[in-house]
């Protein structure tokens, strides 16, 4: 062990400089007062002699700034925390916690931060305070409770009262003529006397048509009557019912509820099946779960733990009709057959026609589908052989293609058709490279339609975006993307009511002239999203909604002259009026 040099050789403290800083000064003091010569002066320090030379061009221009500093006397206090020491101690010796002392410093002229408090007290060896009873926290305005959410007190007798949610209201005559409550029944979805299973699969499907964006905030809502009324509760189910609701569900009678309303909406000519759009979508999950798997998200062009969802879309009305969003990894190329298995049971025949990315399956996948007779039109991934193959292509083997869309950019592709054999697809399939269509690289489709023309085909899959559009506005909108909880339960039930919400979004705009494929936010903005006034009688409730721009086209679609009878309401008739 080395002995300080203060006690065998003070000498050397000077000679062999341990700090850099010091190093300078002794080395510059040599040269300069000493007048030692610059070599041996670099020498002695430890620098080569072209960098002491800067060194001392450094010095005599003044770059070096100062060597020494004053130290600072007696103990260094911070002037604002130390005055409010005492009290810090004192308040909380009455058990309040940091804010109650923040706020009661704040109204004795001394404010101090959070932080500020938090190191006092750990400093003076307090603990952090245990969770205290109400009775035990200072005397101070703190939200109102709302009541318990139960059917059976429901206040059936007249009354009037303001909800921000009027245009909600416009849904109802659809839930019930889908009978929505029967769908319900028939899936066995739990309940209790309390809250029935239908009117907590109503509470959770208002939230998702609001656009409110996690369940955590229907406690913005829970004073809304209309709200609770439209669900036909006394008051909306709270953060903590709706998530251990939600828990209950299993797969089972999620599947069956998907079901029932697929059937039902295909009762309405909603979904005419002729053919569909498929994708994945990587729900974000923010937290910490080992389980949780890593995808990747395109909105964030990385990988992180997100939960994957399977999504299936009519490609005519642009309605979700599939989800599965309990998947993991190694799952992905079966899912094109698990929705071709779902649709042959919801119609006796598997689906005529599928669009979908290179991404979605296996060309194993493809001869599947192509010996169960389902066209499919699908990217193939370009890899350096294909992309090689596309170069050498003659300029005379290119084939202008005219697309008859007047708003199309791009309306003359160059196409070339060739047939190829894939090793795990026994018939041939129709492959075409394509350009011009906007993208720096060209465009490869695969197919086993060989009857389609080409202009079809580049438009039909060029159609596929549009699940892309459907995927941004539930994102956006119906906040698909708000996962409340880790359990992929939880993410199906919320996954499924998305699902739900399109297809009555759809069921709404194609009664509305001019906005029959009108986005479910852009309905929402223009007819749903106004207050009103309701008036409950004892034989109907009566919504006043305000005078807005675009009411004519709600009159004139016969929205507001509908006389419903609500079944949850006791048999109660909806019925609208403009104030």
């Amino acid at each position: 062990m080395d002995t300080p040099y203060s006690i065998t050789d003070p000498a050397r403290f000077f000679r062999e400089p341990a700090q850099p800083r010091q190093r300078q000064y002794e080395a510059l003091r040599a040269y300069f007062v000493d007048a030692v010569p610059s070599a041996e002066a670099a020498r002695r320090f430890g620098y080569t002699a072209g960098s002491f030379r800067v060194l001392c061009h450094k010095f005599r221009q003044g770059a070096l700034g100062t060597f020494f500093q004053d130290l600072p006397r007696g103990p260094q206090v911070q002037a604002k925390k130390e005055p409010a020491r005492p009290h810090i101690i004192a308040l909380r010796k009455q058990n309040l916690s940091i804010y109650d002392i923040q706020d009661a410093l704040g109204q004795q002229g001394q404010a101090l931060s959070l932080t500020a408090i938090h190191e006092v007290l750990r400093a003076e060896g307090f603990a952090r305070l245990p969770r205290r009873r109400d009775a035990e926290r200072p005397a101070r305005p703190r939200p109102e409770r709302a009541a318990v959410a139960d059917v059976q007190q429901v206040p059936w007798g007249p009354r009037r009262f303001p909800t921000a949610l009027g245009g909600l209201f416009l849904f109802l005559p659809w839930l019930v003529r889908l009978d929505l409550a029967g769908l319900v029944a028939r899936a066995a979805f739990p309940g209790t006397a309390m809250i029935p299973a239908a009117h907590a699969v109503r509470a959770a499907l208002a939230l998702k048509l609001t656009s409110t964006e996690r369940k955590s905030h229907v406690m913005d809502l829970v004073f809304d009557d209309g709200l609770a009324l439209w669900a036909g509760l006394n008051v909306t189910p709270k953060t903590t019912c709706l998530s251990q609701y939600a828990g209950r569900l299993g797969p089972r009678r999620l599947t069956a509820l998907l079901d029932g309303w697929v059937q039902t909406l295909r009762g309405q000519g909603v979904l005419p099946g002729q053919t569909f759009n498929l994708d994945f979508h990587a729900i974000p999950f923010f937290g910490a779960d080992e389980f949780i798997e890593k995808h990747y998200v395109s909105r964030r062009s990385r990988r992180q733990a997100s939960v994957l969802a399977f999504l299936a879309q009519d490609g005519d009305t642009r309605v979700l009709c599939y989800a599965d969003a309990n998947l993991r990894k190694g799952e992905e190329a079966d899912q094109v057959l698990a929705f071709a298995r779902f649709w042959t049971r919801q119609t006796g025949h598997p689906p005529p026609h599928l669009v979908f990315d290179s991404q979605c399956t296996t060309y194993a996948k493809l001869g599947e589908l192509d010996r169960l007779g389902i066209r499919f039109i699908t990217l193939r991934r370009r890899s350096p052989a294909l992309l090689r193959d596309i170069a050498l292509q003659p300029r005379s083997a290119w084939r202008t293609v005219h697309l008859d869309v007047p708003q199309r950019q791009y309306q003359t592709p160059k196409v070339i058709e060739q047939r190829v054999t894939l090793r795990e697809v026994p018939a041939p399939l129709r492959q075409l490279f394509i350009t011009d269509l906007g993208h720096e690289e060209p465009t490869i489709l695969l197919t086993n339609d060989g009857q389609a023309t080409l202009p079809a085909l580049i438009l039909r899959y060029a159609r596929r975006m549009l699940i892309e559009n459907g995927l941004a506005d539930a994102v956006n909108f119906l906040h698909l993307d708000a996962l409340s909880s880790a359990v992929a339960l939880n993410v199906s039930f919320d996954v499924l009511l998305t699902t739900m919400a399109t297809g009555l979004y759809r069921l709404l705009a194609r009664t509305l002239r001019g906005y029959e494929r009108a986005q479910p936010r852009q309905v929402w903005r223009r007819f749903l999203h106004s207050p009103a006034h309701v008036r409950v009688t004892e034989t109907e409730v009566v919504v006043e909604l305000p005078r807005r721009a675009h009411n004519p086209i709600l009159i004139a679609a016969g929205l507001l002259d509908e006389r419903t009878v609500v079944p949850w309401w006791e048999d109660r008739t909806l019925r609208f009026e403009i104030r």
